[in-house]
Parts: structure tokens; sequence; C-alpha cells
């Protein structure tokens, strides 16, 4: 069973590091190279030799990550440049398969540097939060956050692909530079999101009589864990249990239903927890 669970987890896994790449390759190929745009990365460098020299675009995303798959491997370790090697291979792959049409037909440069942020952004953010990059910029990206962890892997990348678009500006001009610095914000804010969704967890601070019931349904019925806090109100001076439970925000209706279905009267405060690592969460990552 354990097993079996295990093995769905690791294919999950692979699918939308796979799906993320493929969303990345066609923000690239149909939305951002059509008008020229360097929003940083590999990618960045693969539209900058494709508009000099008309390089496919699969050709140099290849080309240059091999070196850095050889640092990579050595800092973070073989799971994570496995995932990697996955992911870069997924964009090559993307890229080159993926059909060539502009969506933004009128070549609107402000529409594509919005629209083609959001879109790489998602694919970063997919990538991202199943412990892979694609390669490039991404990988070094996860090189630098090794030894720098209060910082995330988009921020930095952030920095990274700011000087990759500065590039691009003596090349395709600094208006276009601007437009793609749009595109990098949006990246950055939209990957940083969905990174963090996954770790958002609610917190329930619950005082109630029947403490002992509403602890026994929430760990039998939802599966979570619940402590006991001792408490004692100042104003009427009796000591009391305060239940400390932590759960997803899709749970947060449930356990509502369980505590007033078992005490009308309980007294609940609600908050939100930025961050949650641990079983039935986020699994700690030692690398």
């Amino acid at each position: 069973m354990l097993d079996n669970f295990k093995r769905r987890s690791v294919f999950k896994e692979y699918f939308l590091i796979i799906l993320g790449s493929f969303v990345m390759g066609y923000a690239i190929k149909n939305i951002l190279d059509p008008v020229n745009l360097v929003t940083g990365g590999v990618s960045g460098f693969a539209v900058i030799f494709n508009g000099l020299w008309s390089v496919p675009l699969w050709i140099t995303n290849t080309a240059l990550n091999i070196p850095l798959f050889i640092i990579t491997y050595i800092i973070k370790g073989k799971n994570f440049m496995i995932k990697t090697i996955v992911a870069t291979t997924a964009l090559s792959v993307a890229l080159a398969v993926i059909p060539e049409h502009s969506i933004i037909n009128d070549g609107d440069i402000l529409l594509s540097a919005i629209f083609g942020g959001i879109v790489m952004g998602v694919g970063t953010g997919l990538v991202f939060m199943n412990r892979a990059t694609t390669g490039g910029t991404d990988m070094m990206a996860a090189d630098i956050q090794h030894f720098m962890r209060h910082k995330s892997v988009a921020q930095i990348l952030m920095v990274l692909d700011g000087m990759v678009v500065l590039l691009g500006a003596g090349i395709f001009g600094i208006n276009k530079a601007l437009y793609a610095v749009i595109s990098v914000f949006l990246v950055t804010a939209i990957s940083d999101r969905i990174i963090d969704g996954l770790k958002f967890g609610k917190v329930l601070y619950i005082i109630s009589d029947k403490s002992t019931e509403i602890a026994d349904r929430i760990m039998a019925e939802m599966e979570r864990g619940v402590t006991a806090i001792k408490a004692k109100g100042m104003y009427t001076g009796n000591d009391k249990q305060m239940l400390y439970v932590v759960v997803q925000s899709r749970e947060v209706p449930q356990v509502k239903d369980i505590i007033y279905e078992v005490d009308r009267d309980a007294f609940l405060i609600l908050s939100n927890a930025t961050e949650v690592v641990g079983e039935g969460f986020i699994e700690r990552e030692d690398a």
C-alpha cells in the first residue's frame, strides 16, 4: 500500500514537471520569441541567438546546459539532477515539437509581456514546486539558493534573469528590455505564489469544555494531529484545554462543522500559516 502511494506520488511529480516544462516551452516559442522578448535564462539566450543567427531555440537550450549539469550534480545530488534532466529534456522537446504560431497576432509587445510572463510563471512554478529546474539560470538559481536559504529560487532567478535582460537590451533595444522586465516580474510573482500556495495552511485554536470529544473526532474523521495546550481563563480563573490544529485550507469547513456539532459555544480562532512542513503537508527538503 505504501509502495503504491509512493509510486503515485513520484508519477505525479514527474507529470507536473513535464507539464510545467511544456507550458514554459509554449510561452517561449509562441508568445515571447515572436516579439523578441528576452526574459532571461537560457531561454533568453536562445531568443537572442535565434534573432541574430536563426539558431533553433531547442539547440541553444540544450547546449548551454551541459556545464551547469555537472556543477549542479556536485551541489544538489542525484535525485535533483534526475528531475532537472527530465525537465530540461521536456523543455527542449517542447521547443522542438510545439507548433509555431503566435497567438497575439498584432504583435502587441505589452500584451505579450504580460500574458507571456503569466504563462511562463505558471510553468516555472509547476517545475520548481516539484524540486526541479529546467536548467540554465533556473538551475544556477537553485545552486545559489543552496547557500542562500533565506531567498527563494524565484527571487534569485529574477536577479539572474535581469542580467540577461540587460544583454538583450543591447541587441533588441531598451524598449523591449523594459517590456521584458514586466515579464520577469510576473514570472517571479506567479511562480513564487504557486510554490507558496502549496505550503499555506490554516491554524485553528479551539477552546471548549468538550475539547477531548472535538479532538477525538478531528483525529478520527480527518486524520489530523491535535495538540492540547493547558490554558487558564483569567476572567473566570478556570483551567481549560486549548486545542491547536493545523489543516489545509480546503479542510477548514469540515473541521468547523465538527467543532460546532460537538459544542455550539466553542471559542475558535482561525489564522494563516504561511508555511507548513511535515507529514500531510510539504516534505522537508534535505538538499
